[in-house]
């Protein structure tokens, strides 16, 4: 049975190291999804990186291809992250890894202990 378009869903994924949300959205012809996490966002290459980081944002993303598109949330736990924001840099989220590899990243930055100079603000 083929759902009717648009659509959109999301889901909590779980993670070592935590839980994150992930989401779909299809119209015709289209589709993208991505992962959420407390820190950044692991997506499809819909994601404009320049933008984000224009906003300090913390984005990876992957790319699928129109043979292989990536379309669930899960699609993106093997793809390869081949863009990623200076911020997600920061927390260690580096182009080469898989998807599931960036979002477990930014949740161990989620949970980690800020530095002294965070602490003080």
């Amino acid at each position: 049975m083929t759902e009717p378009l648009p659509r959109s869903s999301q889901r909590e994924l779980q993670f070592a190291g935590g839980s994150a949300i992930g989401t779909s959205q299809r119209w015709l012809n289209g589709q993208y999804c991505s992962i959420l996490t407390k820190r950044g966002i692991v997506g499809c290459g819909i994601y404009d990186l320049q933008t984000a980081a224009e906003f300090g944002q913390a984005i990876a993303i992957a790319k699928g291809t129109p043979e292989n598109p990536l379309a669930e949330p899960e699609d993106l736990f093997d793809a390869k992250i081949v863009g990623v924001t200076p911020h997600a840099e920061e927390l260690g989220v580096r182009v080469g890894m898989s998807g599931r590899q960036a979002v477990e990243q930014m949740l161990a930055e989620s949970t980690a202990t800020p530095n002294a100079a965070s602490a003080v603000e």
